[in-house]
């Protein structure tokens, strides 16, 4: 099913970069004026796993497939059959697959037709082709039955082909010097011409004449096309890219000469995952042709999961926003600047609502749930479109927070059993990874404590290497940022595989993994242990959900001059995740120490042991002030304003409390509570400028990789 998209109008509005590039509104196919005429840039939007680029490519597919000649092939996908065959590669395989698609039938036009593609594609497949096995030639044909059927619809066009091709090489001379798939293709080409080709199909060969060696003339340049093919290497990516032109010359041809006016806007050319090898070969030989002068019809977009590689290095960059009325694209003296790179951007805030307003439409859900699952998804369109129908279609949607979304379920088609929502986002962005491993990294501040995680947690994972590194090498391949504060940096992911970890092993309340994990890094960050770090010590133990020492740390500390210090240190460590149990109802229960409505454990009451009035009073005033940031700083939970208030209170009584009267503590208490209402991380110092991304934690201080 294919989902609503939200945010993308730069791209499918009525004057939208698809409008402009394909010469027709997507509503209506209304003509528009295309933009930069006959020299228009290829179109690769870029983002990570879920930014929404499949589902972008297969709205423009839906939208244009009936007004004009529409062609989608995911480049990640393609899979060699059970016995491909000395003539299947890659590039062979999709280009069947594409010229079947642009031959369907639109509106008030001709299906196209692909007799230079066919040709070169019979000609390679032949290479494969013995006297002796016949057999193989009649699977070839057979798969290349759609491609030649654009040429010929009779049921029966292959029925005979290989015997006459096997009776031209018998009475061949065999005995000549030119190679053997030369004259397979040779006389495989002169049957398909006479017996498939019209007299002005005829013609087409000729276009073989430009090959190299070919002299100009098309026979001998699809003999040399088959050779080269055979031969590999170099010569087998000159063939194939030929082939790719061969498709491009097929289509230019539909839109010229007597065919204008026929047909109207461009046909579009859709390849998903083109930073492969694959998507690669389709794109760079057009560009190349493009680059060189030589004009066609084509509107191709194409995606990108990787920002940054080789193809990409002269394209003009813009982000989507500013496509939306103009490209802003101009050709360079680079082939690879034909290139118009859009990087898809989040969805924002009122996208989120928009979504949510889909699956909730009475509005059931609690007022701030939109802007949480903003936060916590960071407005990536796959998150935002699974947590919003996750929470559209709960029975109890009256308490909802973003973390119990992760535990719903929802059903995605009506032919697969409903799905639990986070799993459903772990395999989808990250395909092909082992959570169980990532999970553990996840928990990792940084490298060097995703490597201790590996030499202690993960010794059965690899004995030729380091887990961490391979799993960061990994990630970048991705795109997936790995930071110096949190190992897996994207906030979405670290909340999936932190959550996966906690409750992989179903034993509530011990959780066995979950705090093997982090009493790993506790005893690392201790005092004596590999990577000392007081502040990241204590962060494992709220993790642990061992309160008590943190809080009495930051009691001894809180005199002292550095405030700023201080305030940085309470943010970090009260930036613990804290997950919530599957299927817990009711008020998150941080929220009654926040306020001072809950008793103090038999921890807590030892920590107030001997402690003199004022002392006593400072450890339950931090207790109150620690739970309630931890509270406020979770992006599975959702802002409490009582709690607001509260955490801004406390704040102004230790400002006031503080030896100096810290005006910092009172900034905080100024500042705090404004970050919080707008979504973002507590900024440090209060009030600067927060550069992180909504729902990140703030980066900690004093740890070796913090």
């Amino acid at each position: 099913m294919e989902r609503d998209l939200y945010g993308r109008e730069a791209i499918f509005g009525d004057d939208g970069l698809a409008a402009r590039l394909t010469g027709l509104t997507p509503h209506g196919a209304r003509r528009v004026t295309c933009e930069h005429g006959d020299d228009p840039p290829v179109v690769v939007l870029t983002g990570g796993r879920g930014m929404g680029k499949t589902a972008a490519l297969k709205q423009l597919r839906s939208l244009y497939r009936e007004i004009t000649p529409v062609a989608l092939v995911d480049c990640e996908a393609v899979r060699p059959p059970a016995d491909p065959g000395p003539g299947w590669t890659p590039v062979t395989a999709v280009l069947p697959e594409l010229a079947t698609q642009l031959t369907a039938r639109v509106h008030a036009a001709r299906p196209v037709q692909f007799p230079r593609l066919a040709l070169g594609l019979v000609a390679v497949a032949s290479v494969s082709w013995r006297r002796e096995d016949e057999s193989r030639a009649q699977r070839d044909l057979q798969s290349l039955g759609p491609v030649l059927a654009t040429l010929d619809t009779r049921a029966d066009t292959a029925t005979g082909w290989v015997t006459k091709v096997l009776t031209k090489l018998a009475a061949g001379a065999f005995d000549s010097m030119a190679p053997m798939a030369g004259l397979v293709a040779e006389a495989t080409v002169e049957t398909v011409l006479e017996e498939t080709f019209s007299r002005f199909q005829r013609r087409s060969a000729q276009w073989y004449g430009t090959y190299p060696q070919a002299g100009g003339n098309g026979r001998i340049g699809l003999r040399q096309l088959a050779v080269d093919f055979e031969r590999g290497g170099d010569l087998r990516r000159r063939a194939e890219d030929h082939l790719v032109l061969a498709l491009v010359a097929d289509l230019t041809r539909a839109y010229r000469g007597m065919a204008r006016g026929a047909r109207r806007g461009r046909p579009v050319l859709l390849l998903d995952n083109a930073h492969t090898p694959l998507g690669r070969q389709l794109v760079e030989p057009l560009l190349r042709q493009r680059a060189g002068g030589v004009r066609d019809q084509i509107a191709l977009f194409a995606s990108s999961r990787v920002h940054d590689h080789a193809g990409l290095s002269h394209a003009v960059r813009r982000r989507l926003p500013e496509v939306a009325h103009a490209s802003h694209w101009t050709r360079g003296t680079e082939v690879t600047s034909g290139i118009l790179a859009v990087g898809l951007t989040p969805l924002d805030a009122a996208h989120v609502r928009s979504a949510l307003d889909r699956h909730d439409p009475r509005g059931r859900t609690p007022a701030g749930l939109a802007r949480g699952i903003h936060r916590l998804t960071g407005g990536r369109p796959l998150g935002v479109a699974l947590l919003a129908q996750a929470a559209g279609e709960s029975p109890d949607q009256g308490g909802l927070v973003p973390g119990a979304l992760l535990e719903r379920t929802v059903e995605l088609r009506e032919d697969r059993p409903p799905v639990r929502v986070a799993d459903e986002l772990l395999e989808r962005l990250l395909p092909g990874q082992r959570p169980e491993v990532l999970g553990v990294l996840a928990a990792a501040h940084g490298e060097e404590s995703a490597r201790l995680l590996a030499a202690t947690r993960l010794r059965g994972e690899s004995l030729d290497g380091d887990v961490a590194l391979r799993v960061r090498d990994a990630l970048r391949a991705e795109d997936w940022p790995v930071g110096p504060e949190h190992f897996v940096a994207d906030p979405l992911l670290r909340s999936l595989l932190l959550h996966r970890l906690r409750f992989q092993d179903d034993d509530p309340p011990y959780y066995a993994v979950w705090r093997a994990v982090h009493e790993t890094l506790r005893s690392a960050y201790a005092a004596g242990g590999s990577c000392p770090s007081e502040p990241h010590r204590l962060h494992q133990e709220l993790v642990l959900g061992a309160a008590e020492d943190c809080v009495t740390h930051l009691r001894v500390r809180f005199a002292r001059p550095d405030v700023l210090s201080w305030l940085d240190a309470l943010r970090f460590i009260a930036s613990a995740p804290c997950p919530r149990p599957p299927g817990s109802t009711g008020p998150d229960p941080r929220r009654a120490v926040a306020l001072g409505r809950a008793a103090a454990s038999d921890e807590e009451r030892d920590a107030l042991a001997g402690l003199d009035e004022r002392a006593a009073e400072l450890q339950l005033q931090l207790r109150r002030l620690l739970h309630a940031v931890w509270l406020l700083s979770d992006p599975l939970a959702l802002p409490d304003e009582e709690v607001i208030d509260k955490m801004a209170h406390e704040l102004r009584q230790l400002s006031g409390r503080h030896p100096t009267g810290h005006s910092v503590l009172w900034d905080a208490a100024t500042h705090w509570p404004r970050d919080l209402r707008d979504w973002r991380a507590p900024s440090m110092p209060p009030g600067a400028p927060v550069p992180v991304r909504a729902g990140q934690p703030g980066p900690g201080n004093g740890g070796p990789d913090a």
